[in-house]
């Protein structure tokens, strides 16, 4: 049976927690369409107005390894409050920045929404067990996929209607709603806080040595890498390679989109039965096996966008059944260090899948083709396959704690 909603007796309601992971994404890619725009408002470069994105990114990596430790020794539902306050606040300031300095610094500030994406896991992994949180994980990130999917679309309306103010005036919109939700419905959930945030620091070397959790770390940087390549050089070698427009690029993306949710989905429908570990290995060969097909396909001649955006379906649904186990085993090696290994596994997530994007994206020349990309996309899915292995081996010898 279902927790009630915006009852904080109870654990939270997984709706909570999907409008608390949302967040982030919806900061992140709703306004991506208005960058033109906000280059000829702030008169800046475009290339200093994306930094809106790589800066953003960049700072989601850094507080999560603070967010983590600190939910672990002050609680979560501070810590949550708290991040989300600071994402409101810095919103307003960046509606009312008066150059695009402020405005990169507000974007900074704006990352405190990443509180949402780590702590849900960690909330989650404190009021159940291993296997069922994957589960919960898997329906939570698919609930969060369809900010991602229509954000973008939303935000080039709201653009073209009213200017880019309006995509943040909805960001504005949803922290309040986020943190509102968050206040109703989140009760403490971290019942065993650590003595202080010193000695929670001193708890790494914990999580450096324990094998388990470098194989569910390294699985999920690997398989969010190939998605994070794609991100760096599909926009490329859809419109100068297939000569997609935008909006064609946008609306091929809703394919991978899509088969990320069926991910989650069978995620959360399978993971309980079969164990995090097999899911993960299942769905990094899954994401493996659609890269050689769009190899083929464009060694063949097939230089048509299906030929990229069909077969990186099977990227979506792969990494949409790894990240929910591979994040919810990163969060169980350690129970007590729930929130620290979700954020320093969320860290090194992103820099490992920011870092792949730059390599994607440098690799890719007009001829070239499509075959950097994919070559990068396939090697992160292999050796995430790998790292799955290394995970289930691990598991199997006794004495591993």
């Amino acid at each position: 049976m279902a927790n009630p909603l915006l009852d904080r007796t109870t654990p939270p309601h997984i709706l909570t927690l999907v409008v608390a992971t949302a967040t982030a994404a919806v900061s992140m890619n709703v306004f991506l369409p208005s960058l033109p725009g906000m280059a000829v408002y702030f008169n800046a470069d475009y290339g200093v107005v994306q930094l809106a994105v790589s800066l953003y990114l960049a700072a989601t990596a850094i507080l999560q390894l603070g967010i983590g430790p600190a939910s672990d020794r002050l609680g979560r539902r501070p810590v949550m409050l708290v991040c989300f306050a600071i994402f409101i606040l810095s919103t307003i300031a960046a509606l009312a920045a008066p150059n695009i300095t402020v405005f990169l610094v507000c974007r900074v500030l704006q990352a405190f929404s990443a509180a949402g994406m780590v702590l849900s896991r960690a909330i989650v992994r404190d009021t159940v067990g291993a296997d069922e949180a994957a589960s919960r994980i898997g329906y939570i990130t698919m609930g969060m996929t369809l900010a991602p999917m229509i954000g973008p679309l939303i935000g080039g309306i709201l653009d073209e209607l009213y200017g880019w103010h309006a995509t943040f005036y909805l960001i504005l919109a949803f922290g309040v709603i986020s943190f509102t939700v968050v206040y109703l419905d989140l009760g403490e959930t971290n019942h065993n806080r650590s003595a202080s945030m010193t000695s929670q620091l001193k708890h790494y070397p914990e999580l450096f040595r324990s094998r388990r959790f470098w194989g569910y770390t390294a699985t999920a940087a690997l398989a969010s890498g190939a998605f994070f390549a794609f991100l760096g050089g599909g926009p490329y070698v859809a419109t100068t390679m297939l000569n997609l427009t935008p909006s064609g690029y946008g609306l091929y993306f809703v394919l991978i989109s899509v088969g990320y949710m069926l991910g989650n989905f069978l995620s959360g429908r399978f993971s309980r039965t079969f164990g995090i570990n097999r899911m993960m290995l299942a769905g990094n060969i899954t994401a493996a096996l659609g890269l050689i097909l769009s190899l083929a396909l464009f060694s063949a001649g097939y230089f048509h966008p299906l030929s990229l955006f069909g077969p990186s379906m099977f990227v979506g649904i792969g990494n949409g059944m790894t990240m929910p186990n591979a994040n919810a085993g990163l969060v169980s090696v350690r129970p007590h260090l729930a929130g620290t290994a979700s954020g320093l596994g969320g860290a090194l997530q992103i820099g490992g899948g920011a870092a792949l994007a730059v390599v994607a994206g440098a690799l890719l020349t007009a001829e070239s083709g499509p075959f950097p990309l994919l070559w990068v996309m396939l090697i992160s899915s292999s050796l995430a396959v790998v790292a799955s292995l290394y995970v289930i081996r691990v598991a199997r010898q006794a004495g591993d704690i």
